[in-house]
């Protein structure tokens, strides 16, 4: 028996849900979630548009990863995927107004507000050492 498209496709990015998942960042998979979720987080939200290009592999997901060791952390981790749980992404993008949609991207949220927004151009032409002290600059000044 031949695995589907669909199979094939779960299997492939499974490895890539996991990367950010095993950090503890719970993923939004509806949009339902999302509106749940996003707009009444308490206190401060870190939000990870992942994705399959090859710059969320080689700078978002480990940028994130050395973020997540800095002494001061958002109150709450999500993560959207984009191009897999479509509904679910673009819920979440309705709250990172003004920017437009891009994959990757990194969000922090203070009480359901973008307060901080990093964009695919930001990601794309930077290492994962230069997002991960964008990030803990902005848990520095918005995360105490």
């Amino acid at each position: 028996m031949s695995m589907s498209y669909d199979q094939y496709m779960r299997e492939m990015i499974q490895p890539m849900r996991d990367e950010l998942t095993t950090l503890g960042i719970k993923e939004l998979r509806t949009p339902e979630e999302v509106a749940a979720t996003l707009p009444t987080a308490a206190g401060t939200a870190l939000v990870v548009v992942n994705s399959v290009c090859g710059c969320a592999a080689g700078q978002c997901r480990p940028g994130v990863a050395q973020a997540l060791q800095h002494a001061v952390l958002p109150d709450q981790l999500f993560t959207v995927f984009a191009g897999q749980d479509k509904e679910a992404t673009a819920k979440a993008r309705e709250y990172f107004a003004p920017y437009a949609p891009s994959s990757p991207s990194i969000a922090l949220m203070k009480d359901g507000e973008l307060v901080h927004f990093i964009e695919r151009h930001q990601i794309e032409d930077r290492s994962a050492a230069e997002i991960a002290a964008d990030l803990t600059s902005a848990f520095d000044r918005f995360c105490k």
